[in-house]
């Protein structure tokens, strides 16, 4: 799974936030990097809730006065937070809470890879969501695509959605 991360993530900021200068691309990132742990086939520090909440407190303790750049990085814990989340990571005690339940990790696999089926559509859900945001920020044209890379922004979501 790929796009369900992505579309999820993106969707859920836009529908908390409503922060028009929200920078996004880190926060894509973010919802991504726990995925990092299929390449060994098994769940680790990705997804513990313990990496993201250091990681968000090096980013505040890093860039204490200098706000700008926080905005910026803020994302990557906040997609990793919520890949957390829309994989049900919680379900698996020992590595989500770890290093709280032991330094080992138990050889359980990714929560993303116990899904079969049910996979494949939430893939198809967040490749929909992701059609959606790609059209309703306008990412297919030239000039959407210039100021999502140079700035991260997308629209925030229509408010007949709220």
């Amino acid at each position: 799974m790929f796009f369900w991360f992505i579309g999820t993530a993106c969707l859920a900021v836009g529908f908390i936030f409503r922060d028009p200068r929200f920078d996004y691309r880190l926060l894509v990132v973010g919802s991504l990097v726990p995925l990092i742990d299929g390449f060994f086939e098994d769940a680790s520090a990705l997804h513990s809730i313990t990496t993201s909440i250091v990681l968000l407190g090096v980013i505040m303790l890093a860039t204490s006065g200098r706000k700008p750049i926080r905005k910026v990085l803020l994302g990557l814990p906040i997609g990793m937070f919520l890949h957390l989340v829309f994989d049900a990571a919680w379900n698996d005690t020992a590595t989500f809470w770890w290093p709280f339940t032991g330094w080992e990790f138990v050889n359980q696999g990714a929560p993303v890879a116990g899904g079969g089926a049910w996979n494949r559509v939430l893939e198809a859900i967040g490749i929909a969501i992701c059609i959606w945001l790609v059209r309703h920020n306008r990412l297919t044209t030239r000039e959407g695509w210039r100021q999502f890379v140079g700035t991260g922004t997308l629209r925030t979501i229509p408010d007949r959605f709220v």
